[in-house]
Parts: C-alpha cells; structure tokens; sequence
C-alpha cells in the first residue's frame, strides 16, 4: 500500500519566541528584538511586530476545517530541520480517483499546506495531485486556497474557507484539465532517455546532466532520473513515456535535492511545463 510510504514527521516541535536581548545580553537594534527557538536552536530573529503562527494554531485548524467538510484524507507530514514545515492532505474519496493511461497508475487530488519559523516558508495553502504508484510523484497545481490571517496580539489565527466548496471549484475547474495533460504525456514515447533527461536539464536550470564539463557521463541526478523512467517502465509494463519522465523528475526533486517547498513548486511547474513541449 502506498500510505506505508507516506512520511511521518513529527512537525508539532517545541517553539517559542524570546526577546534576543535575554539570550545574550546585549542590546538590538530596532526590528531585531525577538528571536524564534524551535527545539532548542534559534532559527530566526524577528521585529516585535512579527506574529508567530505555530503549527498547532495552524495545521490542526486545517484538520478541523476538513472534518467539518466531511472530507475523508490521509496525511503526510515533513519536518524540514524544526524550520519549515509541510502536510499533505490527500483526499481518499473514491470519486475523486483519476487514472492514467493504466489503472494501476491513479492519481488523486490533495491540499498541501506548509508553515515555517525560518522565515524561507510563509504559510500557505494549494491544491495538487498525488500519485499513488511507484515513485508517488507529487505535482502542485495552479490553484491556492484562501484562507485569512487574523492578528490577535502576539498570535495570528486562521481563518479558513468551506473546503469542501473549494474542493469542489478546483475538481471542476482545473483537475480534470490537467489530468488530460497527463494523458497526452502518457501516450508520448521517450525514444532516448538520456537525450530526454539532458533536453528537460538544460530547458529548467533543474541540475546539470552531465558529471562535469570534462565528463560528458550523466550526473548522479540525471543518472537517478533515467533509472526510475526505467524501472517504472517496467514495473508497469508499457514502453517509457513522457508521463513517467515527468515523473521522474519530481521523484528527484522532491526527494533528493535541498529547496525550500516553494522553489519545489517552482520547479515542479517548469518541469511539466518542459516537458509538455515535448509531447
């Protein structure tokens, strides 16, 4: 099953804001007053007007905001170093269920959130896909949800929409779309992996294929990249396509390379909009 896959993390860390001038006893200068501890380790220093919004006041009102829309989910939860902070709400409603190409191969709507105390993951909310076979590649979608920042003193309180109705608007509106985006990639056969790997690399600024300028041999990434379109290939018994490269390549991203989730989006945008060029 794929939810033995899924990550665990622990993201309800100990944290708490501090005045600098009581750690060090030194005096600060003017929007350098506070300092943000998580687990022990000061992770940003912030002005008085800074309102720290934890996880707890965060995430669990997500939670609460999905089971009063009777929304059946599971969840998946990063911990980035106690600093930034993603769950993905992946909606196991039975109609939401797509597939691609194959029925071994569905694809189902989830909402990720992500929080942070770094200052690298301002809070907040978009609509994705998760793929529930092989490399479980996660694709962030266009949609945002709105939700609203209330400031209460020191405390800042969420304020989030029927998610059901929101659930509903990007079902309509953009799943099903992009979804027969993902189909056209299905039907589009890679002829050359390493042609493919080094046309989406040098097109997205993603990493470099090659292991270096003298060294034409494809790189650690890139090599990774090819072995999943290959396995995968097999694993679901059709020739390589650009859907599985598309794939691919988020598998790495996601899982392989150090950005924060934003520029994972980023990235995830660019390479599907790459390889779409392709098909």
């Amino acid at each position: 099953m794929y939810l033995d896959r899924l990550k665990t993390d622990n993201i309800f860390v100990k944290n708490e804001v501090v005045k600098l001038e009581s750690l060090t006893g030194i005096p600060t200068r003017k929007g350098l007053e506070n300092a943000i501890i998580s687990e022990g380790q000061i992770v940003n220093v912030v002005s008085n007007k800074y309102a720290h919004l934890t996880n707890e006041n965060f995430f669990l009102e997500v939670e609460r905001a999905l089971i009063e829309s009777d929304i059946n989910y599971v969840t998946q939860s990063i911990n980035r170093g106690n600093r930034s902070f993603a769950v993905d709400y992946i909606l196991q409603d039975e109609n939401f269920v797509v597939n691609v190409k194959t029925g071994a191969d569905e694809i189902l709507p989830m909402l990720r959130f992500t929080n942070g105390y770094d200052g690298s993951t301002a809070p907040s909310g978009r609509f994705g896909f998760f793929r529930k076979v092989c490399s479980n590649g996660l694709h962030v979608a266009e949609s945002k949800v709105g939700f609203k920042l209330k400031h209460r003193g020191n405390i800042e309180s969420i304020v989030i929409p029927r998610i059901n109705e929101m659930v509903q608007m990007f079902m309509k509106n953009e799943y099903y779309d992009i979804k027969r985006k993902f189909d056209v990639l299905a039907e589009t056969p890679i002829q050359d992996l390493s042609r493919f790997v080094q046309v989406v690399c040098n097109d997205t600024n993603i990493f470099k294929f090659e292991k270096s300028d003298k060294n034409p041999e494809p790189s650690k990434l890139a090599q990774m990249v090819i072995d999943t379109i290959t396995n995968e290939s097999l694993i679901l018994n059709y020739d390589p396509n650009l859907w599985i490269g598309y794939n691919a390549f988020n598998e790495v991203l996601h899982k392989e390379m150090k950005k924060t989730f934003e520029n994972q989006r980023q990235f995830d945008s660019r390479i599907l909009e790459s390889v779409m060029t392709l098909s």
